[in-house]
């Protein structure tokens, strides 16, 4: 049987040139997500967050990270799924989307994940809670499913500039 197309380093693409990724692995409620490493800057913990007037619901707001001023989401609100309380395992995921350095409010990050292409399928028409649109794929694995997250969707392209002015 052939193996499922690999996550391309240089984007967060399926592209048949690998049969192996690493994944940074983070939760929302129950549900895991990854997103592929190469796209990681780093991962830090929850912060004073200054807010921006006038930004969309799902935006926090900005922080500054040592003297460069970045954009915050939470992908909770924009994935539409109920606001949980603060944790300590809660932490700031900073991540390049479309060449935009952005911080992402995650539930905690569990671990950093290397999978076999073979385990990623295509994303079902209806996945649980998320549009599908924002998703790459579904990496199975034994006693779990960890959903594959495609960056570079997440955002609108309005929605990048509008955050790009805010920083």
């Amino acid at each position: 049987m052939p193996s499922a197309p690999a996550l391309s380093p240089t984007s967060n693409t399926l592209a048949a040139s690998s049969d192996e990724c690493q994944l940074v692995v983070f939760h929302l409620g129950a549900e895991l997500y990854g997103v592929e490493i190469s796209r990681m800057h780093e991962i830090i913990r929850l912060q004073a967050v200054t807010r921006v007037p006038h930004s969309p619901v799902f935006v926090e707001g900005v922080i500054n990270l040592r003297g460069k001023v970045i954009s915050v989401i939470n992908l909770r609100r924009r994935f539409g799924l109920p606001a949980a309380d603060d944790t300590r395992a809660g932490r700031i995921v900073v991540v390049d989307i479309n060449d935009q350095v952005i911080g992402m409010v995650v539930d905690g990050v569990s671990e950093v994940l290397r999978v076999s292409t073979s385990t990623i399928e295509p994303p079902s028409p209806a996945v649980a809670g998320i549009d599908s649109e924002y998703l790459e794929g579904i990496v199975k694995l034994p006693e779990r499913l960890v959903i594959l997250l495609d960056l570079d969707r997440v955002l609108t392209r309005e929605e990048r500039r509008a955050l790009e002015e805010a920083a």
